[in-house]
């Protein structure tokens, strides 16, 4: 319970942090949006690509190689387009917990020039995360038990590759290792405030879901139709929120571990209680 109040007061000074630079929460939404443009951009070369066979029983679609490939492009264009917009809130975090003040338009810049080490891990990543999901769905439940261990575990220690890369400029292999390097003995705590902050979120929409659930009872079309676009909106404003949130809670951590000073706007009892021990450099 100690630790999740502490993941509270954490979320708390972040979004302190964080109201010091509201313009920043441009980025997540800069992010959906890309995927978005991405997503129609390859939808008519998906249709085009499914192979359609008028028989007797009805119609046949097959998906070709082609099909695929577009798949392919479009998951790997979403998981770089997160990671690059991520990147981009941790240059701004960093950039204003080094007492400078950060700009939407200087957070993307700097990610930029992060491109050679933020796109690999991207794909990286996605690539461990496909193998697991594939194996699991070939393995018994023991197995499937034992794969969700390895791919929590492989979330955990990755949990500060981002800020390697942009911070320090590291590759993604070595972005991974220093990450890996940081929370090897402290992986319970970390794992615990990644966690707080899902709940936290979760706990933040329950309002939306109650009152959209009402809505949606009424039986009128257009109170279900109000109940569900405000569930919709909700729910879009508190990821954002919170990926902002846990972008600054990932830069400060990284910061205080491979410096052993606390950033500017955190207090170092806050830190030191998330990551658990002394820090040290990697």
């Amino acid at each position: 319970m100690q630790k999740f109040r502490n993941t509270i007061q954490l979320a708390r000074t972040s979004w302190r942090v964080l109201q010091k630079d509201r313009e920043l929460l441009l980025l997540p939404v800069l992010a959906i949006i890309s995927s978005i443009v991405v997503g129609l951009v390859l939808v008519i070369p998906f249709l085009s690509s499914i192979d359609s066979t008028t028989t007797a029983s009805g119609t046949d679609r097959t998906i070709s190689p082609a099909t695929i490939l577009i798949v392919l492009i479009a998951v790997a264009a979403s998981a770089i387009i997160g990671v690059f917009f991520n990147g981009a809130l941790v240059a701004g975090a960093h950039e204003r917990m080094t007492g400078g003040d950060p700009t939407v338009k200087g957070s993307i810049s700097r990610a930029t020039q992060r491109l050679p080490g933020l796109v690999p891990w991207a794909l990286l990543n996605l690539t461990v995360g496909m193998i697991l999901r594939a194996l699991q769905e070939r393995a018994g439940w023991f197995g499937q038990m034992i794969l969700r261990g390895l791919g929590l575990a492989w979330q955990v220690a990755a949990f500060l590759t981002i800020p390697a890369i942009v911070i320090d400029d590291a590759g993604p292999i070595d972005g991974f290792k220093r990450s890996a390097g940081l929370l090897r003995k402290t992986w319970g705590e970390n794992l615990l405030a990644r966690v707080g902050f899902g709940i936290l979120g979760f706990v933040l929409t329950l309002p939306v879901f109650l009152i959209s659930t009402i809505f949606v009872a009424t039986g009128s079309s257009i109170l279900q139709g109000i109940g569900i676009g405000l569930a919709a909106l909700w729910l879009t404003g508190v990821g954002i929120v919170m990926s902002a949130l846990s972008a600054i809670f990932q830069t400060a951590l990284y910061m205080y571990a491979t410096t052993g000073a606390s950033p500017e706007g955190f207090e170092s009892q806050d830190l030191e209680q998330s990551f658990g021990q002394r820090p040290a450099t990697v």
